[in-house]
Parts: C-alpha cells; structure tokens; sequence
C-alpha cells in the first residue's frame, strides 16, 4: 500500500475533521499520525512533504493531499470503513451546499469576535435551520456523516470560549442546535479528538480578545 500518514496538528480544528473521519472510519491502523506543533514547524515539512506548509496533509501511494474538506471526501472515497456520506440525492446536493457555506461560517463568527458579538448570531441560526432540514435523525443529514464532522471543530471551540469568555451561549433559544452538539459528543471517534476546553479557551483569548 506504500506510506500512510496523516500530518496533523492536536488543537488544529482543520486538521481535527480529517482525524475524526480517520477514527469514524476505523482507520486508526491504518493511517499513523504525524502531529506537527504550528508554531514550530520543522523545515522538512514545506521542503519533503507539503510545500503549502499547512495541516492537515495526507500522504498515501508516494501523493500528498491537502485541504480539510477535500480530505474527508478523499478518506470516504479511498478506504473501507462505515460510510459518511449519504445515499440519497437530495441529501448529497445539500452536503454540497453545506460544505459550500463552512468557510462564510467561520468567517462570519470571527469577524464577529474583534466587534459586535451579535453579528454572529445570523452564521448559528443559519446552523440551527439547516438541521430543520431533515428530521430522521438529530445530525445535518440525519445519521452522523461528513457536513457534522466539517463543522463541529469548529463549533465546539466557539461554544466553549464564547461562554467562557462572553457568557454567549450559542445553543440558547436554538433547539436543533443544542441538540446537535449533544449528540455528537457522544460519538466515540470525535470524542478521542477534543483538546481541553482550557486550553481551547487560553488560546483564543490570547488570539481575540484585547490586552488593551
């Protein structure tokens, strides 16, 4: 099969989605993980493996590839292991439309943090219908599949920090919502996955809220 290994970061929520469809998967024999700490990148890695220099990177067959989402498509289509991604076609199609709006999403809520909190609130509503969407199961699509594993790193760090640090608690008044981030932390492969809320928390303190 040739070498195997995921580059990953422990407290990279990028690199988290691939780790958790690793672990869904049940490809943890598979595929050894290579953590790399983001502050202190070795030179090797731009030079041998990724020249983008970021995580999460996959080398498999002698081939690199990058970018979180195209991953966690790339791990469903090349490996065996219980399937994320559903049969039915309108499911697919809003998948797509999921996957399409993860980048609005964070940026959305970050820009949300170096201002006006409540400017996020439209980036969680958005969250809270597309869970309406479908009612066979409390998960974006009904069982547990990739568009969950795409948002809820991020997810999870925001609910942590900004109740922590905001007192905003974004499941509040959004049923779906509260419901979803219930049921996901009760799924064994993301749960191997999670960094420690205080560290989440003293991170992005230090990266969002002003010393000033």
């Amino acid at each position: 099969m040739g070498s195997l290994r995921l580059y990953t970061c422990y407290t990279c929520p990028f690199a988290q989605r691939v780790w958790i469809t690793r672990n869904f998967k049940g490809l943890q024999d598979e595929i050894k993980l290579v953590p790399l700490i983001l502050q202190n990148r070795p030179a090797w890695y731009p030079e041998k493996v990724y020249p983008p220099n970021k995580v999460p990177s996959l080398e498999h067959n002698g081939k690199i590839t990058g970018e979180s989402l195209d991953l966690i498509k790339y791990l469903e289509s090349n490996f065996e292991g219980p399937s994320l991604l559903p049969q039915d076609p309108a499911k697919k199609e809003f998948a797509e439309e999921l996957f399409s709006y993860t980048d609005k999403f964070n940026g959305t809520v970050y820009t949300a943090f170096k201002g006006d909190l409540a400017k996020s609130g439209p980036a969680f509503d958005y969250l809270e219908n597309a869970l309406h969407k479908f009612d066979d199961g409390p998960f974006f699509l009904g069982k547990c599949c990739q568009v969950d594993i795409a948002y809820i790193p991020f997810v999870e760090r925001l609910n942590i920090f900004l109740l922590e640090v905001f007192k905003y608690d974004i499941a509040a008044g959004r049923q779906k919502l509260a419901a979803w981030i219930e049921e996901v932390n009760k799924i064994e492969a993301y749960k191997q996955t999670k960094t420690d809320p205080k560290e989440l928390v003293e991170f992005y303190k230090k990266r969002f809220v002003s010393h000033s």
